[in-house]
């Protein structure tokens, strides 16, 4: 099975991947990880017309993400809501989010990003695909680190919550996918 993990911030200083990479190494347990920086996708701002060929950027990651079982984004709150760059790298694809299972990792003050999290879940099901019901929330996340500056704290619980929504994940992915072999999923 395969997982896209997707680091849905670009800000310089970001803490995107230090999740990325924690949620990544607590998902190899169970899938095969593709981590996808939206930073090194580079992908363009403004979308094309339906009939345009959309640039060689767009079909590298669109070929990374069609082949993905299932996926995990990672994002930040910002004034309530997610990244802009990450709505557009949602806005390029459409296929390729076509009845597959996202679980939601976010990040943030006080409410450790759920309203990102609440505004993902209706761009995704306009895209076709299952958000599952557990995500990670993580608020105050920058009170997690460990005194040598690790992240997080083993007390922070982090661990376990991740194991519960990867767990849905994989059923999800397996039964998606299961489904998805007997029968294209037509929109």
């Amino acid at each position: 099975m395969r997982l896209a993990v997707i680091i849905g911030s670009t800000r310089r200083g970001r803490f995107g991947p230090t999740v990325a990479h924690w949620l990544a190494q607590q998902a190899a347990k169970q899938f095969e990880v593709d981590l996808v920086d939206l930073v090194t996708a580079n992908l363009p701002d403004t979308l094309p017309d339906t009939d345009e060929v959309p640039p060689q950027k767009v079909q590298q990651l669109g070929t990374r993400l069609a082949t993905a079982d299932a996926f995990a984004v990672v994002t930040p709150e910002i004034n309530s809501s997610f990244p802009a760059p990450l709505k557009t790298a949602l806005d390029w694809y459409y296929e390729e989010w076509h009845a597959k299972p996202v679980a939601i990792v976010s990040y943030g003050r006080e409410y450790g990003g759920c309203h990102a999290t609440a505004q993902l879940r209706q761009v995704f099901t306009e895209l076709h695909a299952v958000t599952i019901r557990n995500t990670v929330a993580l608020p105050c996340y920058w009170e997690q680190f460990t005194a040598d500056g690790g992240w997080p704290k083993p007390s922070a619980g982090y661990e376990a919550t991740a194991k519960l929504m990867l767990d849905q994940l994989v059923w999800w992915a397996e039964v998606l996918r299961d489904a998805r072999n007997r029968r294209p999923y037509q929109p």
